[in-house]
């Protein structure tokens, strides 16, 4: 957005893509803050307002005579067909686990299908996404092939609405270097996925480049059998054809008389819309979002204290019980107490063993011979005689 800020003239090209001379100056709707999750927010609820409600039939699953049979016949007490004489009497009915029965919870057509959505809110998702037509790199993130025209934003004279030929209206967007973008489209065109095949709706393909104009002499049925190619009013702006499917950055291309338009449409940030009632543009959050020449700027450096030179460590506790080099700084006397400890416990060990061996001989017994170990059955075997 900076870089569309910092050039203020926007050059207005004739339907042969030369030069005609005239500036227009950059709308202050170019320079509103662009809000992806707004976008987003109210594209999802703009999207709901198109639905048609919808229904099962009140009487699905439930068109014949069943009762149930009742406790005491080991079977469940789900509702059974009446009658004999067929497969169906004596089958599960009305319960959306039976064959034939009614779904869960059957749809109804007063179901919550549309959404209100507040109008600043919906003017504050518009004006993000003209904002977005004027980065070049939203609009080629979006996928559009933009590297041969001549601007951006993309300004034409007023003799483009006279247009009133398809032919003459593929000659311009030839001119202009914009065919490309429609190149794209043709080539994205595929199957749908899922049942709108069977709904007339059998292809799709991707989205081209938005004309934008005022006066309609001719435009609107000239450019509308192009593919990929939408035409809107400047009055009647529209977040589904600006952002489609909630992505910000298609590519427009504006007649002059729309352009110079929106300034009155929807005002600066010095005065109010002129054709909106108590309008102002959006504030933005952040006014220079460049947050490293922010960090970098001498007014923020002077506030911050000096880097510090060593930084802090936080040292492990440790317990004076399991490790010794710590209990010998706190106590360095504790290594002659272990010490003593030491000696003193293999003392007493040596001392126990030299009286267990001297018992025998202070009784004058000799010390019982260990008994014989049990023969296993492999040395049994080996000492069985063979039989001859």
């Amino acid at each position: 957005m900076s870089h569309v800020a910092a050039r203020p003239l926007v050059t207005v090209y004739d339907e042969k893509n030369a030069p005609t001379g005239k500036t227009v100056t950059l709308p202050a709707v170019f320079r509103a803050p662009i809000r992806p999750d707004v976008v987003n927010a109210v594209h999802t609820s703009m999207r709901f307002n198109t639905r048609q409600a919808y229904s099962v039939s009140d009487l699905a699953g439930h068109q014949t005579s069943a009762e149930s049979w009742g406790t005491g016949r080991a079977v469940a007490r789900i509702p059974r067909v009446r009658g004999g004489g067929t497969h169906r009497s004596g089958q599960g009915a009305f319960g959306n686990m039976c064959r034939g029965g009614r779904m869960f919870a059957p749809t109804k057509t007063w179901r919550r299908w549309h959404r209100k959505i507040n109008v600043t809110q919906r003017r504050y998702a518009i004006a993000s996404a003209i904002a977005a037509t004027g980065i070049p790199a939203l609009i080629m993130a979006r996928g559009h092939i933009i590297d041969q025209i001549p601007e951006v934003p993309l300004v034409v004279s007023d003799a483009v609405e006279s247009i009133k030929k398809t032919k003459d209206a593929v000659a311009f967007l030839r001119r202009i270097r914009a065919w490309g973008d429609i190149l794209k489209v043709y080539k994205s065109r595929r199957l749908r996925a899922g049942r709108g095949k069977l709904r007339n709706r059998r292809r799709i393909h991707k989205k081209g480049p938005v004309i934008v104009y005022e006066k309609d002499n001719g435009v609107l049925h000239a450019f509308r059998n192009i593919p990929g190619v939408d035409v809107v009013h400047v009055r009647s702006l529209n977040l589904l054809k600006l952002a489609p499917g909630g992505h910000l950055g298609r590519f427009a291309i504006w007649t002059e008389g729309a352009f110079r338009l929106l300034d009155d449409l929807y005002g600066s940030y010095t005065q109010k819309s002129k054709l909106k009632t108590d309008y102002n543009l959006p504030q933005h959050k952040m006014t220079t979002t460049d947050l490293k020449r922010l960090l970098q700027s001498d007014e923020l450096q002077a506030a911050l204290r000096p880097r510090k030179a060593k930084p802090s460590r936080r040292v492990v506790k440790k317990n004076p019980l399991k490790h010794i080099q710590v209990m010998l700084k706190l106590n360095p006397y504790a290594e002659v107490v272990k010490r003593r400890a030491h000696l003193k416990s293999i003392k007493a060990t040596s001392g126990k063993v030299v009286a267990k061996a001297a018992a025998p001989a202070a009784t004058g017994k000799k010390a019982a011979a260990p008994a014989p170990a049990k023969p296993t059955t492999t040395q049994v075997k080996s000492a069985a005689p063979v039989k001859k």
